[in-house]
């Protein structure tokens, strides 16, 4: 069976919409992908889509969500670092990734958030598929 995962972060325009877009791209069977955001937001932000985009991923589509958007019911919820600001989701599993908001910063600072973020998504794929979550 499918795990349900969130990655969820304030706004839904940087971090928890590239872990989505790599869930996505690694393209596991093992996994139901979703991101919101706990505040309202217009849309990603461009240097977000860009990085992702440099590693062929299309993000073109993305759109910024609210936690309202996605299933109540979650196995794996996934935070970006966001602190005090995010909320008591009620998921099976919880993790705090404690990565910083690129945003207001350089375009390096994007790509090295999406380069950390791939390899915690692939080590997330891993211990699901090592029965971590049961």
């Amino acid at each position: 069976m499918k795990k349900r995962v969130a990655f969820v972060c304030v706004h839904n325009s940087c971090r928890s919409i590239m872990a989505e877009g790599w869930a996505k791209h690694l393209n596991s069977p093992l996994m139901e992908v979703y991101s919101a955001g706990t505040k309202e937001n217009d849309a990603p932000k461009p240097l977000a889509i860009e990085v992702m985009e440099d590693k062929g991923i299309d993000m073109s589509h993305a759109r910024s969500k609210l936690l309202d958007d996605i299933p109540v019911e979650i196995d794996i919820l996934i935070v970006m670092g966001c602190n005090a600001e995010c909320p008591s989701v009620n998921a099976k599993f919880r993790e705090d990734w404690g990565l910083d908001d690129p945003s207001g910063g350089p375009k390096s600072g994007f790509e090295h958030t999406r380069d950390l973020i791939e390899e915690k998504v692939k080590d997330l794929i891993f211990r699901i598929k090592n029965g971590d979550f049961n």
